[in-house]
Order: C-alpha cells, then sequence, then structure tokens
C-alpha cells in the first residue's frame, strides 16, 4: 500500500503568540488517535519555530548555511505526516479533516506527495 507525506505549512502570522489552543490541542489528538486506530497514521510531529532551523543551499559548487528566521518565507513547515493509505483519495480526505480541526483564523496548507517506493 503506498505511503503519503503530508507536509503542513503554516502561515505564522496566523498562527497565535501563545500556540495552538486546548480546544484545538483536543481535536488534534483525537483525529490523529482515530487515523493511528484506523491503520493509517506511520508518523506525525509539529516542528519547533522556524527561528530554531538551519538552511543548507547548495548552488553552482558554494555550499552555504543560513539561520532562521528566514525572512523570504510567507509559509514555514510546522509540521509533517506520513500515511499509508490505499491511494491519493484517502490520503487527502484525511489531510482535509486535519486542516478543518484549526479554528478559521489559522491559514494552513498541507502539500500531500505519494513517497516514492524503491
Amino acid at each position: 500500500m503506498p505511503r503519503y507525506l503530508s507536509i503542513v505549512k503554516l502561515d505564522e502570522k496566523t498562527v497565535p503568540a501563545e500556540g495552538p489552543s486546548a480546544e484545538l490541542m483536543e481535536r488534534m489528538g483525537e483525529l490523529i488517535e482515530e487515523i493511528t486506530k484506523a491503520g493509517v497514521m506511520l508518523d506525525t510531529a509539529g516542528l519547533t519555530p522556524h527561528t530554531q532551523g538551519k538552511r543548507v543551499h547548495w548552488e553552482g559548487g558554494d555550499l552555504t548555511v543560513t539561520d532562521g528566521p528566514f525572512t523570504e518565507s510567507k509559509e514555514v513547515i510546522g509540521g509533517y505526516a506520513i500515511m499509508q493509505c490505499k491511494d491519493m483519495d484517502e490520503a487527502l480526505e484525511w489531510t482535509k479533516r486535519f486542516v478543518k480541526v484549526h479554528e478559521e483564523y489559522w491559514t494552513v496548507t498541507c502539500e500531500v506527495r505519494e513517497i516514492a517506493e524503491g
């Protein structure tokens, strides 16, 4: 059965300074438990803020490492999920449910891609 990576992108301007609400975390926990019991969720996690990250870039034979924050980014990667689904449609259905647990003031985009096997 194919595996899918859902990359969670956040517009940090819409993320509350105090972080996710308790209600959001409860809804998220319930959904993750449901996805896991369905045998779909293989791994998921949130990431530390992009201010704590680094970018490694290779171009023209030169290697550079840049410390966060990355001011040119409107969206940052806030987390990921690896799911094993029968097809892309199923992966999209789970991802839509994940996005909809957020309050309306959040701006969340998930990029869903099949993991290349072999």
